[in-house]
Parts: structure tokens; sequence; C-alpha cells
């Protein structure tokens, strides 16, 4: 009995130390992908989600649908308010489009309205089509450990690399060690100048993995004003075919 003791708890300290060895061996990338596949799923995604635009003076509430493949394929769907309703975004590959019923057009929308604010948020176009790749467009460096809401996190500098197109020069981004859930985030210009910054909070368990069901977004030039995105359901990983993401699909999809 006291061998089979022994036995177990060297398989368990043998078990602590390959997770240790595990956990140091990611590197930076590692880390930044699966805090980025956490979202967006490995393969594919659907969400619902509300998204709430405070000002000093006034705030109003959109509430939308979207759907992913890969990086290459989103559609995005306003539910609310009514006036909006039926209003659609599209991304396939470097090409995006938005769809208007009210006055049924389709635009196309060129490389210079990436940065500018989706549905008159706080977030680009960028953001919510996912134009560029935090996986790829950046090198990643683990610059440091802190504590954030009683976790401990991973302190990733990320640079953007000098082929990429995108709109944030640099981010830094606190990455839970346990669940990989970005806690916080810090975003900055070619120049180096911090433009905003995110928090995640409100941790939930949805389609079976751990998130941050609330993410809250504040300008540094305008700390008064913030947008509050709240996710209220998400599946991962689900089927769905290229053929999807058409602009056809963009005038029927509810």
């Amino acid at each position: 009995m006291k061998n089979r003791c022994a036995i177990i708890f060297f398989l368990l300290v043998q078990g602590s130390g390959m997770n240790a060895l595990f956990a140091q061996d990611l590197s930076a990338a590692d880390i930044v992908r699966k805090a980025d596949e956490k979202l967006n799923g490995e393969k594919s995604s659907y969400s619902v989600m509300s998204m709430t635009i405070i000002r000093p003076e006034w705030q109003r509430t959109i509430e939308f649908k979207s759907w992913t493949l890969g990086r290459d394929y989103a559609l995005t769907l306003i539910t609310a308010p009514a006036k909006e309703a039926g209003q659609t975004f599209l991304k396939r590959g470097s090409e995006m489009w938005t769809w208007n019923p009210s006055i049924s057009r389709l635009i196309k929308l060129p490389p210079s309205m990436m940065s500018q604010g989706w549905m008159g948020s706080d977030y680009t176009n960028d953001d919510i089509l996912r134009e560029s790749s935090v996986v790829t467009d950046y090198v990643h460096e683990i610059v440091g450990e802190e504590n954030i809401d009683g976790r401990t996190c991973y302190k990733i500098k990320m640079t953007a690399r000098k082929d990429a197109s995108i709109v944030w020069g640099k981010q830094i981004r606190w990455i839970d060690k346990k669940d990989f859930l970005v806690l916080r985030a810090e975003l900055y210009d070619e120049d180096g100048y911090l433009v905003r910054t995110e928090t995640g909070s409100d941790i939930k368990i949805m389609d079976g993995r751990t998130i941050t069901s609330k993410i809250e977004l504040v300008p540094e030039e305008e700390p008064e004003n913030k947008t509050l995105v709240e996710i209220r359901e998400i599946k991962f990983n689900i089927p769905v075919e290229e053929s999807y993401f058409s602009q056809q699909n963009m005038k029927r999809v509810r």
C-alpha cells in the first residue's frame, strides 16, 4: 500500500512538472493564438452580441449577430435598433462590403475606412470585421507577468510587422495564464501613442469554454467615452461553408 501511494505521488509530481514544462514551452505567439481562438474558434464561430455606446450626453445599444470562418470570412447582421436592423457587413479575404436595406445599396469599403468607427462606436471597422490578425501581423514578446483581478497574466508586447497593413503599430496584452483570457489590452498608433484601453470581465463558460463575456473599451483622449460589448451567445467551430459569405446572402441572412 505504501509503495502504491509513493507511485501515485510520483506520477502526480511528474504530471505537474510536465504541465509546468508545457507552459514554459509556449511562445508569445502561441499564447496570443490560444487567446484569439478563445473567442473566434479554431475554425469558425457564431455569436449574438450587444454593443452599448456611452457618451456624456447620451447612450445607445446596437444588437447584432456574427458568423466567421477562419480569418478570411466574416458576416455581421444588425438586428436592433429597428431603423438599422437588416444592415449587414461582409468580409471575404481583403475585400469588405456593407448592405443597407433602407436604400437597397451595396457599398464596398475601401482600406482607408478600416480605421473608422463602426456604427459610431469606439471600435473600428477593422476590429469588427477582423481584417488584421493578432497572430500573423505582429512580432510577439513576453515582457513580464502581472496579476489582474486575482489572475496571473502573461504581459505580451505585440509590434506590427513592417509589411503588415494594419491599424495598430503596437499592442500590449495581459493574457491569463490559466484560461488564456485577454483581461486587458492597450493599443497604440504607429507613433507609439496610446489610443485606447480594453478590459475583459464577467467570465463565463459558453459552449464549453471559459471566456470573458464583457469587453469595455475606453479611448485615451476621451476617457469619458466608452463602448461596452456583451456576448450573449456564442458557438464555436460551427458547420459553415465559404458560400455562406456572399453578397447574395448579405441581403437575406436573418
